[in-house]
């Protein structure tokens, strides 16, 4: 699936305040499972989806520092609440309220991951969005994509250490 052909419009598509994406992965992120929603939000059919790294519908705004924050957490086994703006196949974008949870065997090894997401509030898009687009220009400054990685993951906690939370509690308090 050639993600990177397809260029943002700037159109949102909204969906139901009731309504939850859900979505599951293997241990390296491919899509196992997606619902009605997700395939209606996202506008790929579920064989389109199936197999497919999550990574797939990201949304080129969406700053790295914040999915290697997810990662770190959600590989060490822990949940986690992040707002994500993804990419649908016409080139639109949703937000998302993400809660992620490792999914685990009996004797606690990832199996893969379970996303359910809903649709953000405006008040705490309102926070979110210039936070990652300040953590995006920082990602493109550098020369090197991983030294801007780096000094973004270190803007972001370092916000967090000022606000005295960590990013969940951030998250959620919006």
């Amino acid at each position: 699936m050639a993600r990177q052909s397809v260029r943002p419009t700037g159109a949102q598509v909204d969906f139901g305040e009731n309504e939850i994406i859900v979505s599951k992965t293997d241990p390296k992120g491919r899509i196992t499972y997606c619902n009605d929603i997700f395939v209606k939000v996202s506008g790929y059919s579920e064989s389109e989806t199936l197999g497919q790294p999550h990574s797939f519908i990201r949304h080129p705004e969406m700053p790295r520092s914040v999915f290697k924050l997810l990662w770190d957490k959600i590989q060490a086994g822990q949940e986690i609440f992040a707002y994500v703006k993804n990419r649908t196949k016409n080139g639109g974008h949703y937000w998302v309220l993400a809660h992620v949870t490792p999914s685990l065997d009996d004797k606690g090894r990832i199996l893969g991951y379970h996303s359910n997401r809903r649709f953000p509030k405006a008040s705490a898009l309102a926070v979110i969005e210039p936070l990652y687009k300040e953590l995006r220009v920082i990602e493109e400054k550098p020369d090197s994509r991983k030294d801007g990685l780096k000094t973004a993951y270190d803007r972001l906690n370092a916000i967090l250490q000022e606000k005295g939370l960590g990013y969940d509690e951030f998250v959620l308090s919006l």
